[in-house]
């Protein structure tokens, strides 16, 4: 957990832990569910990430669904699809793949999923498995609101790109072709299979899916008595239960007029149903013993085919009308096109292929190999990188999320109180413990040294503005004693973490731990009321300054300079003190002076976390030495800092997934609350010091950050808990309150409130920010009350 890292660290890969699908899903029969089920397994086998289902009910009892489904929705119950959003961001899922159809979705033309989707946190991957060319107007409006709130489409075919292109006016750039999966099947002899199915000898037709009137299987059996004049031998097998909505509408109808026509022309021996829904092995028996596939389907609308796809990669000779997908995927000789409802034409085709073995076997081997690139394990990948893809825009392009959207963006209606009660939960007799899940303690990773610290100057800072200090001083010194008792005196240096039952993980803390435990002494010895802890304190920060001598750990120097400039203003005479202070200046100093320039006035290569806390502390050092040299230099490399840091007019610090390493990309995110932190702490140091008020206007942005005035618009800071959430991330803030970030929430507000008391909060004099989409800039106030006003402005 500990958040010190080395300045050589490197972007991480990112890449979902956890994906939910949503879309129909096995046992209901429906090609969307097969093609889900089958999605699911494959991202399954082919990577460790969670793969989940949120699955579309069509009756109110259900189905008898597989463990993978983690909640159900009644389609046409608008308030499950509310709830189901909720439940995805509180599980603060990765990514979202979405299985489009307008009949699966409740509303008019399936419109409340755009419902769920308009609150979801998270990148959003739709698969579109109907792409109309000519829709209705509430048609084409699903679509175009489903583009707006996925950060990937993706279509089937290339046909289905044109369509969303050119009808809808979708950008081309935010589109994915992926093939519809296939099983990975052999290429076999179909005499092999026959024998199961008692067609040994026999020339089999085969189709197969739920069956209903569109599927034009009357136009097979109208080719079937020219067929069987050539082909005696000849069979048509229709594999398939009747779709259950056209069960439910019209009963077995459909397919009783089919055996009724087959019987009228007198082929009822040659047609054989099998009317059931098979699994994928048994599948593969009827596709095996195939010799030619038909999908005689009546119109052109049809955007993509799976059972097209399956026999194909079965390597199938297949014969079809020219709908979209069969137009597209029987190219180039992969297959044959007939006309439209033409049984003539149908039976001309079936007769030439049956009769021309050397050319259906040709078509079937293009066909096979043509399919051999969208096995479903290659699918898989192809999605798993569209996911990697979305969560990669999110980081540098983020979206403000529906949560901001819903309360309007970063709302605040004044300046909060502080409240301690997520502090207070945190901490027991020992101290404060670091972990919460939300706003509960998590008492399995114990406590720090670095978080003990943050809490001592962060109650000492808040005191001047609690009106009850009795709580307050009882806080301080059970931090107070935490690091006493951390300090090893052995080695002259702070241990860090500590588990749940009191037991010291270490005998050496980190460099930064120690550096943090000085700091926190230094403010205690300087501002705490009671004599006898002050003593303690000072006594303490005295044992502990030979554990920094030599260090050039540039943070550790900063929180160690910081806690002597703290403790030297009250104890100016402190000559062991004041050398350790010029000490650590100096080493502060000097890697400025040698590699900050203009066009990086930086001391090291990279940006990395607790940025700002390096020129705040010197920025005090050369106000302690009366440096000029180094005040300036502070001032220059905070502005550069902050406008690094500063993004279409609201805060935006170095994220931890990566950083910002020079002349490389900038991480956006893990947006982390102590650097918000950091850079109120700065600009107050600048602005104090140069009694320039631009930086008072700086310092109000991070701390505005906390209220929602960042990438997402999300408020980190929680009224109700009176805790901080513990990050900023593309797909939303991280819910669990913790001791770093609720103590950087409130030193930064502490220093808020002193603004206020001294009434520096007004009009400022400065026109320094411009509105959102304009290059005008206009001026900020910033009253006791942070209105309305201000809110728009931002």
């Amino acid at each position: 957990y500990c958040r010190d890292v080395s300045s050589a660290a490197i972007p991480v890969t990112l890449k979902p832990r956890t994906i939910e699908l949503i879309g129909t899903y096995v046992p209901r029969r429906c090609g969307i569910a097969t093609f889900s089920a089958d999605l699911v397994r494959a991202l399954r086998s082919v990577s460790n990430t969670k793969v989940g289902v949120i699955a579309l009910n069509d009756m109110s009892s259900g189905y008898d669904y597989p463990d993978e489904v983690d909640f159900e929705i009644n389609q046409n119950r608008l308030a499950d699809y509310r709830i189901a959003a909720d439940y995805l961001n509180a599980n603060q899922v990765d990514a979202v793949s979405v299985q489009h159809e307008y009949g699966i979705y409740g509303g008019t033309d399936g419109s409340h999923i755009l419902k769920l989707m308009a609150r979801l946190s998270m990148p959003v991957v739709t698969t579109l498995h109907t792409v109309l060319q000519e829709p209705t107007v509430s048609q084409k409006r699903v679509i175009v609101e489903l583009a707006e709130l996925s950060d990937r489409l993706v279509v089937m075919s290339e046909i289905g790109k044109r369509f969303m292109t050119e009808g809808y006016g979708i950008d081309p750039e935010r589109i994915a072709v992926a093939p519809h999966g296939i099983p990975d099947m052999p290429f076999v002899d179909p005499n092999y299979y026959k024998d199961q199915f008692g067609v040994e000898g026999k020339k089999v037709i085969l189709t197969f899916g739920l069956l209903s009137p569109n599927k034009g299987i009357e136009t097979m059996i109208r080719a079937l008595p020219g067929i069987a004049e050539r082909h005696p031998d000849s069979v048509f097998m229709v594999l398939g239960a009747t779709h259950p909505h056209v069960r439910k509408a019209s009963g077995e109808s459909y397919r009783l007029g089919l055996q009724q026509l087959a019987g009228k022309l007198n082929v009822d021996d040659r047609v054989i149903f099998y009317d059931r829904y098979v699994d994928s092995n048994e599948l593969a028996a009827f596709l095996g013993a195939a010799d030619l596939y038909v999908t005689p389907y009546l119109n052109r609308d049809q955007i993509v085919s799976g059972t097209l796809a399956y026999a194909m990669g079965a390597g199938k000779a297949v014969i079809s009308t020219p709908y979209w997908y069969a137009a597209e995927m029987l190219d180039d000789g992969r297959g044959r096109l007939v006309a439209f409802e033409n049984p003539e034409e149908l039976a001309r085709a079936v007769i030439e292929l049956l009769d021309d073995d050397v050319e259906r076997h040709a078509m079937r081997k293009r066909a096979y190999t043509f399919s051999r690139g969208r096995v479903w394990s290659k699918i898989a990948v192809s999605y798993l990188e569209l996911f990697v893809e979305a969560l990669r825009e999110r980081t540098r392009l983020p979206r403000v999320l529906p949560a901001a959207t819903d309360r309007g963006r970063g709302g605040v209606a004044a300046i909060p109180e502080i409240n301690l009660a997520q502090i207070k939960r945190l901490t027991d007799s020992t101290g404060i413990l670091q972990h919460a899940n939300y706003h509960v303690p998590n008492r399995e990773h114990g406590y720090c040294t670095d978080d003990n610290a943050r809490a001592l100057i962060a109650v000492v800072r808040a005191r001047p503005h609690i009106a009850e200090v009795t709580e307050l001083d009882e806080l301080a010194i059970r931090y107070l004693g935490f690091l006493d008792h951390a300090f090893n005196p052995e080695l002259g240096v702070f241990r860090n973490f500590m588990s749940y039952d009191r037991r010291w993980l270490e005998q050496r803390g980190s460099n930064d731990s120690h550096g943090r435990a000085i700091w926190a002494l230094g403010v205690a010895s300087a501002r705490l009321e009671d004599e006898h802890l002050r003593m303690l304190a000072a006594r303490l920060l005295h044992r502990a300054l030979p554990g920094i001598e030599g260090t050039h750990h540039l943070r550790t120097i900063a929180y160690a300079s910081l806690g002597l400039r703290s403790y030297l203003s009250r104890y100016s005479g402190d000559s062991l003190a004041k050398r350790a202070f010029q000490s650590l200046a100096e080493r502060l100093w000097a890697p400025f002076q040698q590699h900050a320039d203009k066009a990086w006035p930086w001391p090291e290569d990279v940006l990395t976390y607790a940025n700002a806390r390096v020129v705040h502390a010197l920025l005090e050092s050369g106000e302690r030495l009366a440096n000029r040299e180094m005040i300036d230099q502070a001032l220059t490399s905070l502005e550069w800092l902050f406008e690094v840091q500063t993004l279409d007019g609201h805060f935006c610090p170095i994220g931890n997934q990566g950083f910002y390493r020079r002349k490389g990309p900038r991480a956006r995110f893990d947006q982390q609350p102590v650097e918000a932190d950091g850079a109120v702490a700065a600009c107050a140091s600048a602005f104090r010091i140069s009694r320039d008020r631009v930086w008072l206007e700086r310092a109000i942005l991070p701390f505005l950050w906390f209220l929602g005035q960042n990438d997402i618009g999300v408020s980190l800071y929680d009224d109700a808990t009176g805790g901080c959430r513990d990050g900023l991330q593309p797909t939303g803030a991280n819910e669990n309150q913790v001791a770093e970030s609720t103590l950087a929430w409130l030193n930064a507000l502490a220093q808020v409130h002193v603004w206020q008391a001294a009434g520096e909060l007004g009009w400022t004099r400065t026109p320094m920010l411009a509105r959102r989409g304009t290059n005008v800039a206009e001026p900020v106030i910033y009253p006791h009350q942070i209105s309305a006003e201000l809110r728009q402005l931002h």
